[in-house]
């Protein structure tokens, strides 16, 4: 009898987009109207920009906005999956996923639910696609991954400069055009710390040392799980490039210095120039969303292979996602045949430059009304002002909008 074996199929990430707000802060005009020094924003944090949501917008609408710019009629009825991971629900019971199924019209026979873990959520929520694709049964239908998440108001904090706004879509599928898995050697890490958190609807808070350590802590965790599943490589020759998790960009430069000192042996000058070519190109946009939470790490996927001239199909990228509380994730990518025009294809270049750039007073004021709303059971929303930005942004153009809240129930529409 002749045995008979199955090759394990490709799964990634087939297709994949961003949804940037459609407002912006400058860094810069933020740090000279706080009275502080603009090189902690710029050149320490690595922070430029921003993005803002006017009040009629919040993490469903960006959620669902996202979904609706990367889907085709085609892919409506093929979906069998979908995955929202956020720190930002505006319900601790409905999930997210629910107005995406809906305002995307996507088919009615699809599990949907929602992962919490910081900034770790959407990637548990790609890796248990991806392993149900991979399973086989999952029946031939693809997964949609959608990462959304919104700061919490924090005028004239120190952290002020890492807050932001943004969403990610992908199209998880056994066609990765843009990215394969290899879901074998993956490497995990959990502790349960207090670094960051929300424990109310209007509270974020975070303890800065807590934080740094637990994410590298959990870097190295994760990195030495991944190596007893590979064996000793390395680092520098296995992978093309590597993306880390971006709460903010110079974070990840603390990260990469601290492998390549552990296990490249190399010193601080000569990792900062190895930083800037093999992975400083991933921060191109993260730099100008600000801080994205569970979308962050995917945001860098898209600058990396947006911004890197050098990445060949099937090229190796390393991937780390860190979520506070805390867990992380060490894991390999390839490049997939289409990666660079799949992403050209979002736009997300475009996307940022065709924000609104907002006046420090309307930055404090919008902050200040979405605060005040969070927790009101009923209310209407004004879309005037700002410059007739919903005329400009919105009108015609089939974005979903938060219309108003009925006795917390919150009725969206398409603009």
């Amino acid at each position: 009898m002749v045995a008979i074996t199955t090759a394990k199929p490709r799964v990634g990430i087939e297709k994949i987009t961003a949804y940037p707000c459609t407002l912006s802060v400058d860094m810069h005009r933020l740090a000279v109207a706080r009275d502080h020094d603009p090189n902690h924003p710029l050149n320490e944090l690595w922070v430029t920009e921003r993005s803002l949501n006017p009040v009629w917008e919040d993490p469903v609408t960006m959620a669902v906005n996202a979904a609706r710019s990367l889907l085709s009629p085609e892919d409506l009825d093929q979906i069998g999956l979908i995955v929202v991971g956020t720190e930002s629900s505006p319900d601790f019971g409905k999930p997210m996923s629910t107005y995406i199924q809906r305002h995307c019209g996507i088919t009615q026979n699809c599990r949907n639910f929602e992962t919490k873990h910081a900034c770790y959520g959407g990637t548990g929520g790609l890796m248990m696609a991806a392993h149900w694709i991979a399973s086989g049964y999952n029946r031939g239908r693809k997964a949609l991954i959608v990462t959304s998440d919104q700061s919490r108001t924090h005028l004239g904090k120190p952290w002020e400069y890492v807050l932001g706004a943004g969403a990610v879509a992908m199209l998880v599928s056994d066609t990765p055009d843009v990215l394969a898995f290899e879901l074998e050697s993956n490497g995990f890490y959990t502790n349960e710390i207090f670094d960051t958190y929300r424990p109310t609807s209007t509270k974020e808070v975070g303890h800065a040392d807590t934080s740094l350590y637990g994410y590298l802590d959990a870097l190295e965790g994760a990195y030495e799980d991944f190596l007893a599943q590979v064996g000793d490589i390395n680092y520098d020759e296995y992978f093309k490039k590597h993306i880390y998790h971006v709460p903010f960009g110079g974070m990840t430069f603390r990260a990469h210095k601290a492998i390549m000192r552990r296990y490249g042996r190399m010193k601080a000058r000569e990792s900062r120039l190895h930083f800037e070519r093999k992975s400083k190109p991933a921060l191109t946009y993260n730099s100008r969303f600000g801080g994205t939470y569970t979308s962050a790490t995917f945001i860098a996927m898209l600058g990396l292979i947006d911004n890197c001239d050098d990445l060949q199909p099937d090229d190796r990228i390393s991937v780390f996602s860190y979520g506070s509380g805390s867990c992380a994730e060490f894991y390999s990518t390839r490049l997939g045949p289409r990666a660079r025009e799949v992403v050209a294809a979002a736009q997300v270049k475009q996307k940022l430059d065709a924000r609104q750039d907002t006046s420090i007073e309307d930055y404090e004021i919008i902050e200040r009304t979405r605060s005040e709303l969070i927790d009101k059971p009923s209310y209407e929303l004004n879309f005037d002002g700002f410059d007739d930005l919903y005329k400009r942004a919105y009108e015609g153009k089939k974005r979903l909008v938060l219309e108003s809240v009925t006795e917390f129930q919150r009725n969206y529409r398409l603009s």
